[in-house]
């Protein structure tokens, strides 16, 4: 491990958040001198950003933690063309309100893991339509244009993915590089930001806007990756069976986002306390050292930590509570995703489904003709069958850790 002068980047090294550095001594000498704006930037492309996108949230956290000032970056200009970056295909264009609606939803997590007070340290979010919607087509053409050539583009890992599959690449989508490189330089003339963030799949961007603003202003910024995150087993974090762990609580009930910690591969949790807990580093390898069974411990240590973080201290104890109920006493915890069922009853495909247990009916049926679907602990063997709860409810369970309650109207 290298060895940094500055807390800043020992913080940053010591937790596992640094995958590449630009010019690593130079942002090390610069970060020990006083205090670095750094930034990351957010597309508006869902109403809540998901675990794969936490990683950098820590990160403008962690630089907070050190002293220095984090800038969140709000993409209201850039969502309206599309990031195609580790994209198979072009993105839906949204609309001005839908762009503002997800912003909206976007900044809840900030407000909960960065403190945006007045103080030289205090987090600022900014929207880059602000500068980016007043840009006159010739006039960016003509002052950013001739700093880039069509030859490199071509090799920037976005764009060669894109073509190497024969999947469209729109002339809009090309110019997203172009727009993020000048947020850089516009951030670095606005509010003194010399630093980069973001995960690896952003280098050749980051170091676009390094070499723009150096170009045109003669402004010396910096870059800073963060590692791909994968889990243990090799597939991309941030994913479950049924989707994306979304970070808000409207896009995904707090037991699923808790279970989702509670259920990670053994060999990922150390590693994830580094990431997204600030549990000191002493108690993290006391905890990852657990062996056997005594790991699941750790596990929900690491759930408890992060959805406290992320969801808050009584989401964590009510999706704790509901686990327990569930696992060890067979009963309903209260936190479970719910399915209302009317007097008419349910036929258990349907039920599967409305839980998001199964996407479809055949996956559903799979589900039960594998022994993997119970009603109230026992299995269920009919994919006919039709479960009539008259008022009261039950427990649908999907192998050994989905779990729901249909209840009765």
């Amino acid at each position: 491990m290298t060895e940094y002068k500055s807390d800043l980047l020992r913080l940053l090294s010591e937790r596992g958040h640094i995958h590449q550095l630009t010019d690593a001594a130079g942002l090390d000498a610069l970060a020990c001198e006083g205090i670095v704006t750094a930034y990351n930037g957010y597309d508006a492309t869902a109403p809540s950003l998901h675990v794969g996108n936490l990683a950098s949230v820590m990160l403008l956290r962690r630089l907070q933690q050190a002293g220095h000032r984090p800038i969140a970056l709000m993409g209201g200009g850039t969502t309206k063309i599309g990031d195609p970056s580790g994209k198979d295909e072009s993105r839906k264009l949204l609309t001005t309100a839908m762009i503002a609606a997800n912003i909206a939803g976007i900044a809840q997590v900030f407000h909960r893991l960065l403190d945006f007070g007045d103080g030289p340290t205090g987090a600022v979010m900014v929207n880059n339509d602000d500068w980016l919607q007043g840009l006159g087509y010739i006039d960016l053409l003509r002052s950013v244009g001739p700093h880039f050539t069509v030859n490199r583009m071509l090799t920037f890992d976005s764009v060669k993915t894109r073509l190497d599959r024969e999947q469209p690449l729109t002339f809009l989508e090309f110019n997203y590089m172009i727009l993020q490189a000048y947020d850089f330089r516009e951030l670095a003339l606005r509010h003194g930001c010399r630093l980069q963030l973001g995960g690896s799949d952003q280098w050749g961007n980051i170091v676009n806007g390094i070499e723009l603003t150096r170009r045109m202003n003669g402004i010396e910024l910096f870059g800073l990756t963060t590692p791909l995150l994968t889990t243990a087993d090799g597939a991309k974090m941030g994913k479950s069976v049924n989707g994306a762990v979304w970070l808000n609580e409207e896009m995904l009930p707090g037991y699923d986002f808790w279970q989702y910690w509670r259920n990670v591969d053994d060999r990922d949790v150390g590693r994830f306390l580094r990431l997204f807990t600030d549990m000191p580093l002493d108690e993290i390898a006391r905890l990852e050292a657990l062996a056997g069974s005594e790991i699941n411990a750790a596990k929900i240590v690491l759930a408890n930590a992060v959805t406290t973080l992320v969801r808050g201290a009584e989401a964590a104890r009510a999706a704790e509570a509901t686990a327990a109920a569930t696992f060890a006493g067979g009963g309903l915890g209260q936190d479970l995703p719910v399915l209302m069922v009317g007097a008419e009853g349910i036929g258990v495909i349907d039920a599967l489904i409305g839980l998001g247990f199964a996407a479809s009916r055949g996956e559903a049926k799979r589900l039960i003709a594998g022994g993997g679907a119970r009603l109230d602990g026992a299995a269920i063997t009919d994919d006919g069958h039709h479960v009539m709860l008259a008022g009261g409810e039950a427990r649908l369970s999907a192998g050994k850790k989905k779990h729901g309650i249909l209840r009765g109207a």
